[in-house]
């Protein structure tokens, strides 16, 4: 973009704008053609005016696009209006979920910290922390997710960060994160909490006292099973030792990718409403069925910490899972059962998903650690997407039937 170029009104006067607004037009900002879509710039490197102006760019004196593994504007425009989303000063994207884990611990802790993650996090976050960084000298501890008075007890002097999902995968067990915020500040840490299930459509950490968002954009915020991203929002101090950490280490999110992002944020909230709609509808259906023992879901009063999930989310998700009577072998002959929902372990789609935890997101864990972190071998779990409900309701009395 030439620099004596003046965009004007080509560009969107934003302040005051609602969610939905932002959601459509945040972080664009028009090259001299006046495109109205963001423009993706599938580009790895760029041009200098002169000698002394990439000198500039590459010390950081100047701001400007340097190199794409770390400033791209396709890739900016996405992270500006994930952080204008989050109501936070800074958003950083990375090449996928589990990337933006590894960013943010590499980036914000040192050999000889001390990491609390909830016991009931994805099972490769457990592999994560348990297989490499605690190689590298990160002591970790596993408090239970919904018991502030462990992690409170867990807490040492060298205590740096406390990591969560809110609901977590897949039992959609909850933390006050308000509360937990508290802890974690007293001690002098940051709270991190995924963010992945619900988006900041149904709910923003970040307000209730978190310190960081993090996010798989693979999932609810592409919508549509595409592509693979990863984001780390949160306060410019701390996101400018991610960046820091991505320009060295490069697990960079690609230009193509944050496009369909931002295509799949323009209709995030309408989306996450309907999959919530639907979840709960089914939630409840299946809560009724002989041969499931028990649903897991916080929009159900069953639940226990469903007063929790109406003050923290505006709706509960689209993830339910549900265990039923037989084990392992009564698990997978309900899915084998299904005919139209797709067996795969990916969720945020637009398909409903159908898995079993306990031999596939989670089969990499020990039988003592998916213990720990209530993954039953009887354990079914549910993506809801945007089909028809009395569709879904007919296939999964298919899974009933085969019990």
């Amino acid at each position: 973009m030439s620099q004596d170029w003046d965009a004007g009104r080509l560009d969107s006067d934003l302040e005051g704008a609602a969610f939905e607004t932002l959601a459509v037009r945040a972080g664009q900002q028009r090259s001299p053609e006046g495109e109205h879509g963001e423009a993706l710039f599938l580009t790895s490197s760029y041009v200098f005016r002169t000698a002394a102006d990439a000198a500039a760019r590459f010390a950081g004196e100047v701001p400007g696009n340097v190199y794409s593994r770390y400033t791209n504007p396709t890739v900016r425009t996405f992270e500006t209006r994930i952080a204008a989303l989050e109501g936070t000063e800074q958003a950083v994207a990375t090449a996928s979920g589990m990337s933006a884990i590894l960013a943010m611990v590499m980036s914000l802790c040192s050999a000889g910290d001390h990491v609390l993650v909830s016991r009931s996090v994805f099972g490769s976050t457990i592999s994560l922390f348990e297989k490499y960084f605690k190689r590298f000298g990160i002591e970790v501890d596993y408090p239970p997710l919904a018991d502030l008075d462990a992690w409170q007890a867990a807490c040492k002097p060298n205590t740096r960060l406390f990591f969560v999902e809110s609901p977590s995968n897949p039992l959609a067990e909850l933390v006050d994160i308000a509360a937990l915020a508290e802890i974690a500040h007293a001690q002098g840490a940051l709270l991190a909490v995924d963010n992945c299930f619900c988006t900041p459509a149904l709910q923003k950490p970040l307000a209730l006292g978190a310190d960081i968002v993090i996010h798989s954009a693979t999932k609810y915020i592409d919508g549509q099973g595409r592509g693979m991203g990863g984001v780390v929002a949160g306060r410019a101090e701390q996101m400018k030792e991610v960046v820091g950490f991505l320009r060295t280490a490069g697990p960079t999110l690609s230009p193509f990718n944050a496009w369909l992002f931002l295509k799949g944020l323009e209709t995030l909230k309408i989306r996450m409403q309907a999959h919530s709609q639907t979840a709960l509808e089914l939630a409840r259906w299946l809560e009724g069925q002989p041969g499931v023992e028990r649903v897991h879901y916080a929009g159900l009063q069953s639940h226990p910490q469903h007063e929790l999930a109406c003050r923290q989310q505006s709706a509960f998700g689209a993830v339910v899972s549900f265990e039923v009577a037989g084990g392992r072998d009564a698990a997978w002959r309900f899915i084998d059962a299904t005919r139209m929902i797709s067996i795969t372990t990916n969720l945020g789609d637009t398909k409903t998903t159908i898995a079993h935890p306990a031999t596939t997101s989670h089969g990499r864990l020990s039988p003592a650690e998916r213990a720990n972190a209530g993954i039953s071998d009887s354990l079914i779990r549910i993506a809801v997407g945007l089909e028809d409900l009395g569709d879904l309701r007919q296939d999964l009395a298919r899974g009933l039937a085969a019990l």
